[in-house]
Formats: structure tokens, C-alpha cells, sequence
């Protein structure tokens, strides 16, 4: 059975996700097989694994750090929320069925078994497991049926890195404060502290480290500095969802939806030198941009009329009608369209006009498609006909089915109309020449030349998941770490 080491943080969003990753990946330099682990993950930005099953993106993104194929076993319960107080809850990779926050409290414990035997199975592949935690190990007011933090700590046996997030300040109080606040025998299981995201001179922080040890009776395992490397994150509480202002020579604009998903589908652009990828919320910020992107979505009906209601809807419209591209992709590809109808109360029901941009409607159906995909572009007209014949690959996860009454875009579906085109392929931009192309052709409209490179977004991740492995293996004590995987 393998041994195992767990991060809990003192809140959302302090680098848990990252930090998993980073020891995924030193581990597997130093020549063990460590795999990722989060029993409960909510969170809208998910990944179909080979087999069709569904898990937060994530634990594919750490998968990939620590060299292995992401697996539903990594991530057995997956929480998409639907609105503020409901969400889709996904078991094993597979749909389970809509609940509202308080009826997935009654259950979530009779889904012990199932977290058990994934964890169980994965311990039995691999030598390490890096445990993930979720949000705060102190929410008092969800302890007593924990699945996810100290309660699979205790399921397992795990020893805990408690972890911190100093750039968002009160970092004494976050570490301090949790250590107060949890029971005795929790207490005694968190080995040690991190201190994540310091800015500037760490020398000036030792009195910090002090003060922690002293006063929490814990030892400081690390001070990690803010580690500037482009890795996917976690959620919606991403930075990137932050970026307003065009500050590149070329200008991506993606409507940052209400219930946005797998906005990672953008991140490859970042690779690329004079290209700017920004999200806007409001119509005045949409500026003259040279793409538009509208994205995936949870709330496909909502996320419509949150569009027309906010004015982005006619915005779009009056871009497009000065020739500025658009894509959309999966959910931003239905809302693309001229009908989007939910029957079967599959996302909260009704049904509405979309943009009618393509020609084409969609109908929601109870049955999610899930699956990993590849394919070609068809032969296709407007800005980007340059694509036409170019191989992708990616993955489809989508609940309804979308009717075109106009020429597909893929051999795999989707269609086009001019400068408007749409699919439901989540990492079509990954590949180095569909990328480079749609770059390309961005600099070649505004009358410039693109003398970059093709960018493999396979090579440059594996980059960024060593920039990453270095700096923390630089500012945490893997020696005591591995100290740590000897506990029992």
C-alpha cells in the first residue's frame, strides 16, 4: 500500500492544487510513481479521462505533473454547481442526479464506500499519494460529516501540511486560527505549516517563523515564494478570470459567464509573445477586439439571458458585424445559436432564443455525453479558413444535442457562418499548428507578420510543471517531507 501525505489549507483558493502538483512531480523526479488525490472536488472546470469518466480539471492537470494518465480514481466525487445552492453531483465519473446543497449534507457520507475504493485502488498503483484537501480545515460547521479534510485524513491515516496564503494577508491568523480551532487529535495530525505565495526578501520573515512555531507548536515545513509559472488552476477564483485590459498587440476577448467553465480552453494563447487574453463581464469593456471567444457554461438558458440582459448579447452582434471572428465553444457554441430548449429540467429548465449567429439549435437532453475525441476541420470559410483539413484533439462534455442546418466545421460536428463559428471540442486550440494558425491569422487581419514559433502546448506544460517542481523543492524541507511518508 502506498504512503500518503495530505495539504489542507486555511481557505480556498491558497495554492493547494499547485502544490499538490509540485510534489506530484518531485516525487516523480526522484524516481517514485506518485499519483494526486481529492476525495470531493466542487468546481465547474472539469476533464473526461480515455475511459469517459469525469473528474475535476485538476487532478488531471496534477495527473499530468506527476507523469500519469488522469483517472476517475483520482477525483471520485465531482460537485458542478447548477446556482447558489444546488449542484450536479458526479460519482465515479458518472452523473448521479441534481441535489440541493442540503439533501447532498444528508448523503455525502453513504459516498464513503466509494471514496475508500478509489483511494484503496490508487494506493495499491503507485508508491505515493498526494492528498488534496478542500477549502478550510476548520469549517466548524461542516465537520461532523467531512469527507474531504480531516475526516479523510482519519480514513487513511494521513499525516497533514497545513498550507497558508500570505499574499492575501493574515497569514498568522489563518494558520494560527485553524490550528486553535480543530479538535486535539486533528491538531496532533498536522506535521507542519507552509507558508505560500511570499513576495519579496524571506529573511525578513523569520521572525514570522517564529512566531508560527512558538505560538502553534508546529514546525514551519517551507516558505514558499509566489511562483510565477503558467499552469491551469483550480476554479473560478483563478487570476486569470481577473485580466480586464488588452495589453498585447493582439486582442482576445472572452465573455466571462456567470456559470463560465473550462476556461482553460484559452490558456494556450498565453504561450504565445504579443497576444493579450482577457475576460469581460460588461459590454463597454468589450473595446475592438481581434477575437471573440464565448465559452463553456453550466447554465447554458441562464447564461443567455444574463448575455442579452447585460447588453453583451447586441455587443457581440455589432462586433461581428464589423468582422471581428467569433468562437464559441460547447456551451458558448449553443448560445451561438438560434434556440436553446431544456425539456427535461436537465439545467434548470425553460427555453430561449440565442444569438442566432449559427444556424443550428440545441436540446438538452438527461444523458450527459462524455467522451475524448479527434478529428479534423472541415473545409471551412472566413477568418479562419486556414484551419481547413488541421487535425485536433480534445474532449467532449456537454448535456444537450445541437441541430445544424449548415455546413459542419469538424468531422466531428460543430458548424460556421462567416466570421461566427462553434463546436462542442474543449482543447481544440491545444494542438501547436490550430494555435499557431488562429495567431497567425489574427496578426495577418491587423496587417502584421507573425514571426513567432509553433508552440507545443505538451512541451511547454511539461516546462512549466518543472519550473514549478524546482522553486518548491528550493523553499520546502522535502527531507523532513519525506520524513513524513514514514509516519506509520
Amino acid at each position: 500500500m502506498a504512503k500518503n501525505i495530505m495539504l489542507q489549507g486555511t481557505m480556498s483558493n491558497v495554492g493547494k492544487s499547485l502544490l499538490t502538483a509540485a510534489l506530484c512531480r518531485i516525487f516523480r523526479q526522484d524516481g517514485h510513481s506518485a499519483a494526486p488525490f481529492k476525495s470531493q472536488n466542487m468546481a465547474l472546470n472539469s476533464y473526461i479521462t480515455a475511459d469517459g469518466l469525469e473528474i475535476g480539471r485538476a487532478q488531471a492537470m496534477q495527473a499530468e505533473s506527476a507523469g500519469l494518465e488522469p483517472t476517475v480514481l483520482m477525483n471520485p466525487i465531482l460537485l458542478k454547481p447548477t446556482d447558489d445552492t444546488g449542484s450536479q453531483v458526479i460519482v465515479n465519473g458518472k452523473v448521479r442526479r441534481n441535489m440541493k446543497a442540503a439533501e447532498y449534507f444528508r448523503h455525502k457520507k453513504e459516498l464513503i464506500p466509494d471514496i475508500l475504493s478509489a483511494y484503496n485502488t490508487l494506493a495499491s498503483q503507485h508508491d505515493i499519494i498526494v492528498i488534496e484537501g478542500a477549502g478550510s480545515a476548520a469549517e466548524l460547521n461542516l465537520k461532523a460529516d467531512d469527507i474531504v479534510n480531516m475526516g479523510l485524513a482519519k480514513l487513511v491515516d494521513s499525516p497533514v501540511l497545513l498550507v497558508g496564503d500570505i499574499d492575501r494577508g493574515g497569514i498568522f491568523a489563518q494558520l494560527l486560527g485553524t490550528l486553535m480551532l480543530i479538535e486535539q487529535d486533528e491538531r496532533e495530525r498536522i506535521k507542519g505549516l507552509i507558508v505560500n505565495k511570499f513576495r519579496g526578501d524571506k529573511t525578513i520573515f523569520q521572525s514570522g517563523v517564529d512566531i508560527l512555531e512558538q505560538r502553534g507548536g508546529v514546525r514551519v515545513a517551507g516558505v514558499v515564494p509566489y511562483i510565477k509559472c503558467d499552469i491551469e488552476d483550480e476554479d473560478s477564483l483563478s487570476d486569470k478570470l481577473e485580466r480586464r485590459k488588452n495589453d498585447g498587440i493582439i486582442d482576445i476577448a472572452v465573455i466571462l459567464l456567470p456559470h463560465i467553465s473550462n476556461y482553460t480552453d484559452f490558456d494556450v494563447f498565453l504561450q504565445y509573445d504579443g497576444v493579450s487574453v482577457r475576460y469581460v463581464t460588461k459590454f463597454p469593456e468589450l473595446g475592438e477586439p481581434d477575437m471573440i471567444v464565448i465559452p463553456g457554461t453550466k447554465s447554458t438558458i441562464a447564461d443567455m439571458r444574463w448575455m442579452r440582459e447585460s447588453g453583451l448579447e447586441a455587443a457581440v452582434k455589432r462586433a461581428v458585424g464589423k468582422g471581428v471572428p467569433v468562437f464559441g465553444i460547447c456551451g458558448g457554441f449553443q448560445i451561438l445559436g438560434r434556440k436553446i430548449a431544456d425539456p427535461g429540467n436537465s439545467e434548470g429548465g425553460g427555453e430561449i432564443d440565442g444569438i442566432g449567429l449559427l444556424d443550428c439549435e440545441t436540446v438538452f437532453a438527461k444523458e450527459k455525453h462524455q467522451t475524448q475525441t479527434h478529428g479534423r476541420f472541415a473545409e471551412i470559410c472566413g477568418a479562419f479558413s486556414a484551419l481547413s483539413g488541421l487535425s485536433f484533439s480534445g474532449y467532449e462534455i456537454h448535456m444537450g444535442e445541437t441541430f445544424a442546418n449548415s455546413k459542419p466545421m469538424l468531422d466531428r460536428g460543430g458548424t460556421f457562418s462567416g466570421n461566427v463559428y462553434g463546436c462542442y471540442i474543449h482543447g481544440i486550440f491545444d494542438e501547436p499548428q490550430i494555435s499557431s494558425t488562429v495567431v497567425k491569422t489574427l496578426y495577418e487581419r491587423k496587417g502584421l507578420r507573425f514571426d513567432g514559433k509553433c508552440t507545443d502546448r505538451r512541451v511547454y506544460k511539461e516546462n512549466q510543471f518543472d519550473i514549478l517542481a524546482d522553486e518548491v523543492r528550493k523553499n520546502l524541507d522535502m527531507e523532513f517531507v519525506y520524513s513524513l511518508l514514514d509516519h506509520r
